[in-house]
């Protein structure tokens, strides 16, 4: 099991069904020897909004754009306090766990700041995806939706959840090099019986007991893309997945049907 966790966690309330998971896995993973250090955001009274105050000195080139300017600060120790402690928990995690209630198909904002703010510096091109920062690092979501799971299905009118969820697993967690765990879905827990939310921690609590002996989420390599193309997928890669009914990922689809349950399920 991973020695260190980290668990980013975003909800005001302490009474909430999220409260209850993150608490869940506390216990779960220092059960199991892990170190585990919480983020409460909305505690913290987390700053959402990335500006130029999360530079100190201010930016070197006023005209200059935030990501490049806050890789600058970060290599030159110019950051922001609030952003700095965050980073060393993250240095020192083994692996990061989001625990969210999902806002408008993603994660709220105060944790999307967490994100833009403490991942910033992450943001590489010459770093990214499967060869990125943070490659030997494992993450995952955890989170609770405000609908049955057949909203989010591929026939519901939210559409599939595999979908809704590619620009968070494969647009910041896998680009930042992360290998991700299959995310931890708690299906509409406060229309259901006390009996049912119990089962529902009940599980995730059995869940991690062997978490790091799962396999992770399948994406594509970066390997698979010519730089000198415009990352393009290799002509050999097309072949070779040519003959399959199904696309590579749910982005890179290949105009194919998207391959069902690969961001829910690992090794899809």
């Amino acid at each position: 099991m991973a020695k260190k966790v980290l668990i980013v966690y975003a909800h005001e309330s302490p009474a909430s069904f999220n409260a209850a998971a993150k608490d869940a896995a506390v216990a779960a993973l220092t059960a199991q020897g892990c170190t585990v250090e919480v983020s409460d955001l909305y505690a913290m009274k987390f700053k959402a909004a990335a500006t130029t105050e999360d530079i100190t000195g201010g930016m070197k080139n006023a005209e200059g754009c935030y990501a490049d300017e806050i890789k600058l600060a970060w290599e030159e120790g110019r950051l922001a306090d609030d952003i700095k402690k965050e980073q060393e928990k993250l240095k020192e995690a083994d692996l990061v766990i989001f625990q969210f209630p999902m806002y408008w198909s993603s994660v709220p904002a105060i944790m999307k700041g967490w994100m833009d703010r403490v991942l910033g510096f992450a943001y590489a091109q010459e770093k990214r995806y499967s060869e990125g920062i943070f490659k030997d690092k494992k993450a995952m979501l955890s989170f609770t939706t405000d609908c049955p799971e057949s909203v989010y299905s591929d026939t519901g009118i939210n559409g599939d959840i595999n979908v809704t969820l590619w620009p968070l697993q494969n647009g910041i967690l896998n680009y930042c090099g992360f290998q991700v765990f299959a995310p931890q879905i708690f299906w509409d827990p406060a229309t259901g019986s006390p009996e049912s939310r119990s089962a529902m921690l009940e599980g995730w609590r059995t869940r991690l007991q062997n978490l790091c002996g799962e396999a992770t989420v399948y994406f594509a390599p970066l390997d698979y893309f010519d730089k000198e193309k415009g990352f393009l997928l290799k002509p050999e890669v097309k072949e070779k997945y040519a003959s399959r009914e199904c696309g590579l990922t749910v982005g890179i689809h290949m105009g194919k049907p998207l391959p069902a349950n690969s961001q829910t399920k690992a090794g899809v």
